[in-house]
């Protein structure tokens, strides 16, 4: 499995053309070769750049979000799976949108749970899938940039920059649930007259 997971970047660089739609078909099929997240946007920084290995990790990230809405209703055994997983690793904690977004910056915290919460956050697909591309956005930023750099640190500061992250996310369990709408930061006018 290490020589197949040192191969992906090799495959992509050589690939020209077709590598930014094989890495983000990368993206899609991560989570059969049990890669993380992180691992993925680490490849799409050093192949491609900050800029396009964020913006092709969004768009991979998005279609993930997407495949998995669909999937758990075509496949009813996926989504027990992934609720089985949310009480085992969360018990039945509800969680602000706020906490979900601060845990897809936790670079092993499995991206179908969050997405799944997500899921029972919202009331349809189109506001899924807006919380779910503004939620991969940051991480995407973070992941393509710091990436190297968070393996690369010392342990001592890899254990307060996550430390940090908990804390965040403890203060903002604790502040209560908040409900966000999509127009408090995009007024209605902004998009009527596109």
């Amino acid at each position: 499995m290490e020589t197949f997971n040192e191969a992906i970047p090799q495959i992509i660089e050589e690939a020209g053309w077709l590598a930014p739609v094989l890495f983000i078909l990368l993206h899609l099929v991560r989570p059969l070769l049990f890669l993380p997240v992180i691992v993925i946007c680490i490849v799409g920084g050093y192949l491609f750049g900050f800029v396009y290995g964020t913006i092709y990790s969004i768009i991979g990230l998005s279609l993930m979000s997407l495949v998995f809405y669909k999937l758990v209703f075509v496949f009813p055994s996926i989504r027990n799976r992934v609720i089985r997983l949310k009480k085992k690793m969360f018990k039945d904690k509800t969680m602000t949108i706020g906490q979900v977004m601060i845990l897809r910056m936790m670079p092993f915290v499995h991206f179908h749970l969050l997405s799944l919460y997500l899921m029972e956050m919202t009331s349809s697909f189109k506001e899924y899938m807006r919380y779910s591309v503004v939620g991969v956005i940051l991480p995407s930023m973070l992941f393509t940039a710091f990436g190297q750099a968070i393996t690369e640190m010392p342990w001592y500061v890899s254990i307060i920059f996550f430390g940090s992250l908990a804390l965040i996310f403890s203060y903002l369990g604790k502040r209560g649930t908040a409900v966000y709408k999509w127009h408090r930061f995009f007024p209605r006018k902004a998009y009527e007259r596109g």
